[in-house]
């Protein structure tokens, strides 16, 4: 009986001492987990911390941005080819008033889609009476024909929105004028004249290569039998600057913040010193300062920006707009999120779609960073249906929002400074005289149009630009507004053509 005891005894002190072996084992599992998981997060952590850090923004390096912008402007404004910014000559010296009567057309071409507008001027501060557009998609074969046929159908299709309203016929029989917005390189010569550079987006006319591209619109227009003139050709920055102009005369610049960005102002021509031309009625002219190929050291690149200018087709070009506007901010918080990703293990087992380039766009970007929700559900929706990746617990949401913001910080901070360098410039920003002659300290109400999806559809975007305005330039900001615009490319265009084919003289 007692050996038998015994032997009981010694089997549950093995069982005892197994269990213990095990939960042992379980523990060290645990801990070893735990270290793990400490060690991915503290890895994310770090990754994001260096991030933010190559990120910075303080307002010290934003008025080095300010200064270098202005230096560039200079150089531009000098010579061609003397700098980054081509600060190219519009020929425009003459943005409507809002006095402007009478009806008045546009044509909008920038990519697969043109618009026709007509735009009906009341004369009376700045009221536009009517307005009309139509969209038309531009076939696809004809993006690789011939200019003859190219803006054949343009013409046509003109003529057909002309000859539909009844009202723009009744009793019209003098020349139409046009105005022609055309976002393609071209290199101007006078206001309604300019030659064909090179084609984007997809187009490839050969026989356009060099030419007068207003000549071949007109030459299509006459064959048509339709009465119109072109008198202006803008692009769609300058044409967001004259429709600013028209509902507001201290409107200095325009700036487009989208898919891509741009910038224009009106300048002093005397300035302008590589002007060989006979001074304006005005004394002014807008420069399209083609900003987004702005650059300088003092701009914060990350190793991310690095990698991805390297891999783009325009390698070491537009080095600004690759910062902040839409077509890459997506693509520089997808990088990061990768690296993390494949550092860290913080998302689990990533899927391919991460690591695939322009996996995110912009505006999902956004999406994810102005998520109010407690569980931040559309971050959690758009990283598991864009990005594949599955069950990511709301600590790790919580890290994809403030990727994204840092991002978005740093492009809405430096356009800050883009404009402020614009102001300064011109002595619109309290450091010295500005250009109408007012001595230093009297400071004048300064308005900036803005346009473009990037600004008006990212709320957080506008107010770390506002923010970064007001750092930048202290009590002097209260002077400074930013407007935004709709449409302004095309009936900016239309207000132009009011504006450059009235008889009076215009003053900007």
């Amino acid at each position: 009986m007692g050996g038998g005891g015994g032997g009981g005894r010694g089997v549950w002190f093995g069982v005892a001492a197994g269990c213990a072996a095990a939960a042992c084992v379980i523990a060290a599992a645990l801990v070893s987990r735990r270290v793990k998981s400490h060690r991915r997060w503290q890895r994310a952590a770090e990754l994001v911390a260096e991030f933010e850090e190559g990120c910075g923004t303080p307002v010290g390096r934003l008025k080095q941005v300010v200064d270098a912008m202005v230096v560039e402007m200079h150089a531009g404004l000098a010579s061609d080819g003397g700098c980054k910014l081509k600060m190219l000559l519009t020929y425009v010296d003459s943005l409507p008033h809002g006095s402007e009567k009478g009806i008045y057309y546009a044509l909008d071409l920038g990519g697969t889609n043109f618009r026709v507008l007509q735009v009906q001027l009341g004369g009376k501060g700045s009221n536009i009476l009517k307005q009309k557009v139509e969209k038309q998609p531009i076939p696809q074969e004809l993006m690789t024909s011939t200019c003859e046929k190219m803006f054949g159908f343009i013409a046509s299709k003109l003529k057909q929105f002309v000859e539909e309203d009844e009202e723009s016929r009744e009793g019209t029989i003098e020349t139409r004028a046009l105005g022609f917005t055309f976002s393609f390189p071209v290199k101007q010569s006078s206001v309604s004249s300019g030659v064909l550079m090179k084609w984007t987006k997809g187009f490839s006319i050969e026989d356009a290569a060099d030419r007068d591209i207003v000549a071949c619109l007109q030459e299509a227009l006459t064959k048509e039998g339709l009465n119109m003139q072109v008198a202006v050709l803008v692009n769609d920055t300058v044409g967001t600057l004259a429709l600013g102009h028209y509902h507001d005369q201290d409107t200095v610049a325009a700036v487009i913040i989208g898919t891509g960005t741009n910038a224009c102002y009106v300048e002093r021509t005397d300035a302008i010193i590589k002007y060989q031309g006979l001074l304006t009625n005005s004394g002014s002219m807008v420069i399209n300062m083609e900003w987004g190929n702005f650059w300088t050291s003092h701009l914060p690149r990350t190793s991310y920006d690095v990698e991805l200018d390297e891999d783009s087709l325009n390698r070491t070009d537009q080095g600004f707009e690759k910062m902040i506007s839409g077509m890459y901010l997506g693509e520089i918080a997808r990088r990061v999120l990768f690296r993390i990703a494949v550092e860290s293990e913080v998302f689990g087992d990533v899927g391919s779609k991460l690591s695939q380039p322009f996996a995110l766009s912009t505006p999902l970007m956004a999406t994810m960073h102005e998520d109010e929700s407690a569980d931040l559900r559309e971050v959690k929706r758009i990283v598991e249906q864009t990005l594949q990746i599955p069950d990511i617990p709301l600590k790790t949401r919580r890290l994809v929002v403030k990727v994204c913001d840092i991002v978005s910080r740093r492009a809405a901070r430096l356009v800050a400074a883009g404009i402020v360098g614009i102001l300064k410039k011109i002595g619109r920003d309290g450091s010295g005289p500005s250009t109408s002659g007012r001595p230093k300290g009297q400071l004048m109400r300064t308005v900036v149009a803005v346009e473009g999806g990037l600004y008006e559809g990212y709320s957080m975007f506008r107010d770390y630009v506002d923010e970064a305005i007001v750092e930048i330039l202290g009590d002097v900001a209260q002077n400074i507004f930013l407007k935004t615009t709709v449409d302004g490319s095309g009936t900016g265009a239309a207000l132009l053509a009011a504006a450059h084919s009235s008889n009076r003289k215009s003053y900007i």
